[in-house]
């Protein structure tokens, strides 16, 4: 027998091995069945099942005055309005890797307002983190400040800003940062943002704090509240939930 004889009974034996072994296997030898995901329900309009309900129109004992105390933005027709002057608000409660939902909407101003000026708010994760709001439609400033940016960090893929007076939505996932025990830094924090339903933040890395002047920067923390800015602009908020991840 010729080497090239011994070849190819050697590679007929090995193609009948294959076969011979796809024909034993079946399609349950592929099939995971545990764990079962849980069912989480989804109702039209709603919070899902398993997320913590921030604001839904009905009250405020969700939040507090990052000073302390009750919460000092007016709420009317179940919308959550800031109320210039009167700080930052927070959750009582603290988290890390999450899912937000919330919707916002800025306001239509009699005399107009350019930059930074109108409609200036923002939502920080874990007090320190901050997903711009701003009017940014048609309203030009510095694209790392504009809607959706991670302030002075990210900026957004696109502009996919409303009209003044319309309300607005950003869908976010938060990865906390991880920490070692000695304090130094294990990952960095990332997050991904829809704003009106189109990917503006594509699980972008931050590089720390979100700072106004100085270069941003990582220290060692847990869970935090989810904080929402008082720049003295009448911003508005509803429907806000959170799932914990």
């Amino acid at each position: 027998m010729t080497i090239k004889d011994t070849l190819s009974t050697g590679a007929a034996i090995a193609l009948g091995s294959v076969n011979a072994t796809a024909t034993e296997r079946t399609p349950a030898d592929s099939e995971v069945w545990d764990p079962e995901p849980v069912h989480v329900a989804t109702p039209l309009n709603a919070a899902p099942s398993d997320a913590v309900v921030l604001f839904d129109g009905s009250g405020l004992s969700e939040w507090e005055s990052v000073q302390g105390g009750e919460c000092p933005w007016s709420v009317a027709d179940g919308v959550l309005t800031v109320v210039p002057g009167s700080k930052d608000i927070r959750t009582k409660r603290s988290f890390g890797d999450a899912q937000l939902h919330i919707e916002w909407r800025t306001p239509i101003y009699k005399e107009p307002k350019i930059g930074q000026g109108p409609g200036n708010s923002g939502v920080f994760f874990q007090e320190r983190y901050e997903v711009q709001v701003l009017d940014s439609y048609e309203n030009r400033t510095y694209a790392n400040g504009q809607a959706a940016a991670i302030y002075k960090q990210a900026i957004p893929l696109v502009n996919a800003s409303r009209a003044p007076g319309e309300w607005q939505t950003y869908d976010i996932i938060w990865t906390a940062p991880r920490f070692s025990q000695g304090g130094g830094l294990l990952s960095p924090a990332r997050i991904t943002v829809l704003h009106n339903g189109i990917l503006v933040q594509n699980n972008t890395i931050l590089a720390g704090k979100t700072e106004y002047l100085v270069p941003p920067s990582y220290s060692p923390h847990g869970p935090g509240p989810l904080m929402l800015q008082d720049h003295g602009e009448e911003v508005s908020f509803r429907n806000i939930w959170i799932r914990e991840l």
